[in-house]
């Protein structure tokens, strides 16, 4: 009898699969809608990927529909190189020169600074949501929000790139050796903001990449690329007259600001899930 009696009020399967589902949703009910949105959560990829598209769409919408005032971007374009001559720091303009020289080069930076920032960005991204999916929303929210502070730069300062300067005899190397991808001229001239130069993305975009690889990557030849890649890209967006260095230190300033924010948000809880969890859960 003693066994019929355990068999008779012993839960069923399906029971206790009810009662644990029971139990998360009073979990979920009782945790304050602001912690459950801090807490880092296994990434959907059709959210990502909407997510992604969408956020550029509309940083490049703001920051190309930003006022083209060229007469006060090339006043702050003679303003910095006054202050970097002041601190003997000007050195774009010889660098310039120098890779000008030499066409094997300076054709592949060419094409370096007109896509890579797109590829590398994108790849690191995608290798996050794979292989950390327990520090990707924390991380990609600080490139966002990096990407997001910058377009108050491009409003609020515009600045001449260095290829543009009156005066100042810089090579525009993309136009010089018709390269693809010149922003100067034919269609892309029209519909991308030239002065929009402060703070450089491309550095802010390389250096993110390049911390997310060093900190996270297992092989020591991926920890050495990271840490390579932005100080390829400083060399690159100053060798072909598109930056000034002190565009660099707007785009470090703007991910420090995009780190800041993302930690000030999520906190240690970024880092609290699994090394590898199964991806396609709760956004």
């Amino acid at each position: 009898m003693g066994a019929s009696y355990s068999r008779d009020f012993a839960p069923r399967p399906g029971e206790i699969a009810r009662t644990l589902e029971d139990r998360r949703a009073d979990a979920r009910e009782k945790t304050p809608l602001l912690a459950r949105l801090r807490s880092p959560r296994p990434p959907r990829l059709w959210f990502e990927i909407m997510l992604v598209a969408v956020c550029y769409w509309t940083y490049s919408l703001i920051r190309n529909s930003a006022p083209l005032q060229e007469r006060a971007a090339m006043r702050h374009a003679d303003e910095i190189w006054g202050l970097q001559q002041d601190l003997g720091l000007a050195f774009e303009q010889s660098l310039n020169h120098a890779v000008d020289g030499v066409a094997w080069l300076v054709v592949p930076m060419n094409y370096y600074y007109a896509t890579l920032h797109f590829i590398v960005t994108i790849g690191v991204l995608v290798w996050l949501y794979r292989s950390h999916p327990g520090r990707y929303a924390a991380t990609r929210f600080a490139l966002f929000a990096a990407t997001g502070v910058a377009l108050f730069g491009y409003y609020f300062y515009p600045l001449a790139p260095p290829r543009l300067m009156h005066g100042v005899a810089f090579v525009d190397t993309v136009r010089v050796h018709e390269t693809w991808g010149s922003l100067a001229s034919g269609n892309l001239a029209s519909v991308s903001n030239q002065y929009a130069a402060m703070p450089s993305m491309h550095i802010g975009w390389a250096l993110w990449c390049g911390i997310v690889v060093v900190m996270l990557a297992r092989p020591v030849w991926a920890r050495v690329l990271g840490a390579l890649y932005p100080v390829a890209t400083l060399f690159v967006i100053v060798g072909t007259a598109n930056h000034f260095w002190m565009d660099a230190v707007g785009g470090m300033v703007c991910l420090a600001f995009g780190f800041g924010v993302s930690y000030l948000w999520y906190g240690a809880s970024a880092f609290r899930l699994p090394r590898r969890v199964a991806v396609g859960g709760s956004v």
